[in-house]
């Protein structure tokens, strides 16, 4: 029964961030269109440092939220969880002012000193109220997920989504403007609408589902013990996500710096980051979806197993997540590297994609499975262990990216290889860390086997390229992309067979 809810659940939330990634998806293809490849590029520079002050407002909030809610939940005590929500968002009301605030008033120096682009000044000051949305939304989500109602949180930010495809077509034809700096304020319009309309939804289920008779029962604890019970848990993910993520915004800044080091010109090196960034990675990474959604039911999962004592069920459990994310990245790798050209033509509308979207499909298979070495960690509770990686790869990844991407011959690649390093370099750290709590034997027969099952794949894919008529247009493709990611049930039967 336990197996059966883990795949149910898991896939629900694949299915509901499959619609939201390809809402989110076609926002990206949209933004492409209206920006080009400098001003995603430019975009690509504002959204670490919304990033930033996201997990510095409240970083681990939808986790410690959903955690004290579920044991509230469990323990029928209605009072205490409504006023950890009330309490709860009183605190991000006045954090995150005084944080947006401070932010407000440093956007010019943000943009010339950080971003190095007094174009990105508007579009800092646009993240402001959307940073506020977030944070408020962030405690509402915890409220949904902890009392197990997923599908609220689900469907408005598949609503979210839609919306802000909507907004950004309405106001690039209502406000056109050829000025890059503009349509980039424009996109984070965008995005600052669709999460206050997220908030505003979010709240409304919220009264509605506190308004019910039951939340009148007993007394609870005071205010601040409850308030305490929440940042407890928030604070260290929160420190984690911003000591991470900080890292990852130096690392993102960096790269136009070093391209230009490397004799390339401002305007084409945010072109470069763009076009490899901005687009081909949105392509190789779409089936993330299914990786970070497993993930997150994951974590709960492997908890009640070791609560439990059932060592053997976490291992298998582990063992076919690692399986199905490796097989999806390589998967993706051999589709996208038998059509890369046709893959920036079809969603993009761009011949110059070729070469970015075929080194990008090569940090797939690494980057898919060191993934799923965080939802491991986490479903362990591994936080600590956690950070500390983290922050040795993010070091490791400024180091590699300032060496590689500043040498002429390398340039922009030097990014794509940083990848690979630091997918690398998290899954032996993180897997090493795994194997000393649950025993983990790597199937060699298994990887050998699915190896060659991918390049069997590599050559029927290229074979139906060449079989298969260009009359039949985008249908074509379609049946490559579908025979290219049945390799996961194909393996998954072969490889089965064969323990």
């Amino acid at each position: 029964m336990k197996k059966d809810t883990f795949y149910r659940n898991s896939f629900l939330l694949i299915l509901s961030n499959l619609i939201t990634g390809i809402l989110g998806f076609t926002f990206s293809i949209i933004l492409s269109f209206k920006l080009g490849p400098e001003g995603i590029g430019l975009y690509g520079l504002v959204m670490p440092i919304y990033n930033l002050f996201i997990c510095l407002i409240c970083g681990g909030m939808v986790t410690a939220v959903s955690k004290v809610s579920a044991e509230y939940w469990a323990r029928k005590d209605f009072v205490s969880l409504k006023k950890t929500i009330h309490i709860t968002l009183l605190f991000d009301v006045i954090w995150s002012l005084i944080v947006v605030t401070l932010v407000f008033l440093t956007s010019n120096y943000i943009s010339v000193n950080i971003i190095k682009d007094i174009r990105a000044i508007n579009a800092v000051k646009i993240i402001c109220p959307a940073m506020l949305f977030v944070a408020l939304s962030s405690i509402l989500k915890g409220y949904f997920y902890g009392i197990s109602k997923i599908s609220i949180p689900a469907i408005i930010d598949i609503l979210e989504k839609g919306l802000r495809i909507v907004v950004i077509v309405t106001l690039t034809v209502v406000l056109p403007s050829k000025e890059i700096g503009n349509t980039v304020t424009i996109a984070y319009i965008a995005l600052a609408i669709g999460e206050l309309i997220s908030l505003l939804f979010l709240y409304i289920f919220y009264k509605i589902s506190s308004s019910k008779k039951h939340f009148l029962a007993r007394g609870s604890e005071g205010r601040a013990q409850l308030l305490f019970n929440v940042l407890i848990v928030s604070i260290p993910l929160s420190i984690n996500g911003f000591l991470s993520t900080g890292l990852s915004t130096v690392s993102a800044l960096i790269i136009p710096r070093r391209l230009m080091s490397s004799g390339i010109d401002y305007s084409s090196a945010l072109s470069l980051i763009g076009k490899l960034s901005g687009m081909s990675m949105s392509v190789v990474f779409f089936p993330m979806v299914v990786i970070n959604s497993i993930s997150i039911i994951l974590i709960p999962d492997l908890s009640q197993s070791l609560i439990t004592k059932n060592s053997w069920e976490a291992e298998d459990r582990i063992k076919n997540v690692f399986r199905i994310s490796f097989i999806l990245g390589l998967s993706t790798l051999i589709i996208c590297s038998t059509i890369p050209k046709e893959l920036g033509m079809l969603i993009f509308k761009r011949s110059d994609l070729s070469n970015f979207i075929l080194l990008a499909s090569f940090t797939a298979p690494f980057v898919y499975t060191s993934a799923t070495t965080f939802g491991v960690l986490n479903g362990l509770g591994k936080q600590g262990v956690l950070l500390k990686n983290s922050l040795i790869v993010s070091v490791l990844e400024i180091i590699s990216l300032y060496i590689l991407v500043g040498i002429t011959k390398i340039n922009i690649y030097g990014y794509g290889i940083t990848v690979v390093i630091t997918a690398v370099i998290t899954l032996i750290l993180n897997f090493s860390e795994i194997n000393k709590k649950l025993h983990l034997e790597i199937d060699a027969s298994s990887i050998t086997i699915i190896l060659l099952i991918s390049v069997l794949m590599y050559f029927i894919l290229n074979v139906l390229k060449n079989l298969l008529p260009t009359s039949l247009g985008v249908l074509k493709y379609i049946i490559i992309v579908f025979v290219g990611f049945s390799q996961l049930y194909i393996c998954k039967i072969v490889t089965e067979k064969s323990e």
